[in-house]
């Protein structure tokens, strides 16, 4: 009897999330420190501090720079939605590892640059291939099968992890570039995209079903067709097309923008920093409200805040405005990366919601690869960033938060999915 009742009682600790022995929270810590070294706080966070190093030691022009940034996008935009069927199918480890090992080894080997910019094209195309097997968007499907009363905090403390990265990795990436040199700062980045590696090896993986489930239907949640079929599909498309259009076509070119106005370098590895650090506050503040109010209307009010932070920088002048307008586009796109997928599986359950969510990065990477590449167009023709293409970048921002209030309340494959929050899905072998 007294075995039984210990089993009991480990039996509830398994499925409740508000206890801290919840072994979804270790895996929440293990994805947290996956994110925080992953392709999202890496790569548009440190890619502007490059373009000036590069262009004086290779001679490669802006736009030539943008384009490798533009190229992956793309490629992340094709093959997301298949790296989204292999999360479907099979255990998140599978594909998140081998992504993690490849992504830092081509990061490091730009260390190699030489004359030829094709190398330089080729390794932002491997970039593009393994992004999302190692970031946020594998370990997002995984954290879905361990929460759901706690599922929006859950999912932006594991977001949180992007912002933590995009805090400590320019700063120290620009210290390697003025103290070492560009090449020593990518052998850096690749050093660093190891670091979620081990945990992700011991703790990251899919919550087990109870036995009495194991032979239990896949969760419920709409089809493919009948999400694409829906308007609330192609509303949320449409807002993260001109989001990241907006965001990216600012954030890759962003130190280069402020230097531009007069900001001395550092304070514009500082600002990256400082919109890494407000994405934090954004996230865990909307992560504790997504789960009590209207995910529509906070997702309305984070594009508003992001809109404004690009208005700033477009403008600013001095290293105190340049950071009042950092930590607004921080605080405003850091939350909008969690109303996002909480959105996605509120109305299309968790069936196929990695799916549906690499179709979303689809539409994300199409608005994030053409704002940096038509960004720096404009610059290559002008000589300089025009403050009426920054302005039109925080006009872009503003029509987002308008296209989010089409967005009604969400019912149907959501609140089905919530009635059998209990039947999660092992993938695991």
């Amino acid at each position: 009897m007294e075995q039984t009742a210990d089993q009991h009682s480990a039996d509830r600790g398994l499925v409740n999330e508000s206890s801290i022995h919840y072994a979804g929270w270790g895996v929440a810590a293990a994805a947290f420190v996956g994110v925080m070294t992953s392709f999202a706080p890496i790569i548009p966070y440190t890619f502007s501090l490059f373009l000036n190093p590069l262009h004086q030691s290779l001679g490669w022009k802006r736009e030539s720079l943008d384009g490798a940034f533009g190229l992956a996008a793309i490629t992340v935009a094709f093959v997301s939605p298949l790296i989204g069927i292999l999360l479907d199918r099979y255990p998140p480890r599978r594909i998140i590892l081998p992504s993690i090992l490849i992504f830092a080894i081509a990061l490091a080997s730009l260390s190699r640059l030489g004359p030829s910019i094709g190398r330089f094209y080729l390794t932002f195309f491997v970039l593009g291939l393994v992004a999302n097997g190692g970031a946020q968007f594998a370990y997002t499907r995984t954290m879905l099968t361990w929460f759901q009363k706690h599922r929006g905090f859950a999912l932006a403390l594991i977001l949180t992890g992007s912002g933590v990265g995009s805090i400590l990795i320019p700063p120290l990436t620009q210290w390697t570039i003025s103290n070492h040199g560009w090449r020593s700062a990518y052998l850096l980045l690749g050093g660093i995209a190891l670091i979620g590696f081990p945990l992700t090896a011991l703790l990251v993986r899919n919550r087990p079903a109870p036995l009495i489930q194991e032979k239990a239907a896949r969760p419920p949640g709409a089809t493919v067709g009948t999400a694409l079929s829906s308007a609330a599909f192609w509303i949320l498309a449409g807002i993260t097309i001109l989001s990241a259009f907006s965001e990216n076509g600012l954030v890759t070119n962003l130190a280069a923008i402020l230097t531009q106005h007069g900001i001395p370098a550092q304070s514009a590895a500082v600002a990256l920093s400082i919109r890494g650090g407000a994405g934090i506050v954004g996230r865990l503040f909307v992560g504790l409200l997504i789960d009590r109010l209207s995910p529509q209307r906070i997702q309305t009010c984070v594009l508003v805040i992001a809109a404004t932070g690009s208005l700033v920088l477009a403008l600013a002048g001095s290293s105190g405005v340049a950071l009042v307008g950092a930590a607004l586009l921080g605080i405003g796109l850091g939350s909008e990366a969690d109303v996002g997928p909480y959105l996605l599986a509120r109305y299309f359950g968790r069936k196929h919601f990695s799916v549906l969510y690499g179709l979303m990065w689809t539409a994300y990477a199409i608005g994030g690869g053409t704002g940096p590449v038509l960004v720096g167009h404009f610059f290559d023709r002008a000589g300089l960033y025009q403050h009426q293409v920054l302005i039109g970048l925080a006009v872009i921002a503003f029509a987002s938060a308008a296209v989010s209030l089409l967005l009604k309340r969400s019912h149907g494959p959501a609140a089905y999915d919530e009635l059998h929050a209990s039947a999660a899905i092992s993938l695991e072998e």
